[in-house]
């Protein structure tokens, strides 16, 4: 691991001025393409991966998510007073702490389960057979723990497909509230302003108050030289300042780490300086979250991405950094908030791996 040298940062002006006008501050899932693009990653990263067979069953959970974004009736938006009343107290509308929006997600985790297991690896056969086995109680129970991001009670090896089918869940109800606030959408009742804006915490995901996956840099048309966090969930991505600590807000002892190592490692030109994932750590509150560049690698998916690069998370925890974000598809041994976990001890294997 090497810390980039230098990393090039334009102006407010020359960002205003390629951007060719006002930054749009959300940028909402694709509901078509956004699962089968992941997948689409995922196997093409898998290859020789040391982490391959859990990429490729990741990839498979991304497929069936796609095909289920389609399938059931649409999640009906949040009244319009609960939608002021969220939005005058700068808290997320569809805040992932106050729980599923309705159990329609136990039929969206069953049919996950149900699609996902005869080309699952040998190793996520027992997870599998218990959430299929699993009544109610206990999906909301995992449910509730993995939102709240507590990990007593949590079944860390059925976790990623609880998680999966809540973020086809969130994602859905993200966009057919977004989608009411312009037609009479999937609830027959239209929203007289947009639900979704800036919130007190811009640490977290406007729409559902999750932590992000990590940040991705944008380098064309509107978007050029802007840097949005993709949230852990629902996948908005909201747009946040670059050279900035994405947990404490600091824009000093900031310092971007890759892998590259060797004669490589140094000066602006660098490997290290021009890697497409690096790891943005802050020495004023220790944390760290990684920076996707997508002008590096125009084929990056967050999740898929931070998932491949998990030895870069695993040399900065060892540093001292604690991680700011999360992501769904993989677990450790303690929850998000608390001390970084010593990985060799507590990082659980993914299935089909040991």
């Amino acid at each position: 691991m090497s810390a980039s040298a230098t990393v090039r940062v334009m102006s407010p002006e020359e960002i205003a001025a390629r951007a060719g006008g006002e930054v749009p501050y959300l940028l909402f899932p694709e509901r078509a393409t956004l699962f089968a693009e992941r997948a689409m990653r995922l196997r093409q990263l898998a290859g020789t991966h040391p982490m391959g067979d859990y990429l490729r069953f990741i990839a498979e959970l991304a497929t069936v998510q796609q095909q289920l974004m389609g399938e059931g009736a649409g999640w009906a938006p949040p009244a319009a007073e609960a939608l002021d009343q969220a939005a005058l107290g700068g808290q997320p509308p569809l805040a992932a702490s106050a729980g599923a929006p309705d159990a329609r997600w136990h039929t969206v985790l069953r049919s996950l389960v149900a699609q996902v297991r005869p080309k699952a690896p040998a190793g996520a056969a027992a997870a599998l057979q218990t959430l299929a086995d699993a009544d109610d109680v206990f999906l909301d129970r995992q449910a509730d723990a993995l939102l709240q991001g507590l990990h007593s009670g949590l079944d860390l090896a059925c976790a990623p497909v609880v998680a999966a089918a809540l973020q086809v869940a969130w994602t859905r109800w993200v966009l057919d509230t977004q989608d009411a606030a312009t037609s009479a959408g999937t609830a027959g009742q239209a929203l007289a302003k947009a639900p979704f804006g800036r919130v007190d915490d811009e640490s977290r995901c406007p729409c559902c108050g999750s932590l992000p996956v990590a940040s991705i840099t944008r380098h064309s048309g509107e978007f050029a030289g802007q840097r949005y966090l993709s949230c852990s969930l629902c996948s908005t991505q909201w747009q946040m300042s670059r050279i900035r600590c994405t947990h404490c807000g600091s824009t000093e002892k900031l310092a971007y780490q890759s892998l590259a190592t060797g004669d490589d490692a140094e000066g602006e030109g660098s490997r290290a300086a021009q890697a497409a994932v690096q790891a943005e750590t802050c020495d004023t509150c220790h944390h760290t979250l990684k920076i996707l560049h997508t002008d590096r690698d125009p084929l990056i998916d967050v999740t898929a991405d931070d998932l491949a690069s998990l030895t870069l998370d695993l040399l900065v925890a060892d540093a001292g950094y604690q991680r700011h974000g999360q992501n769904l598809m993989l677990f450790f041994g303690e929850a998000v908030e608390s001390p970084p976990p010593d990985p060799a001890a507590d990082a659980t294997p993914p299935p089909g791996r040991s």
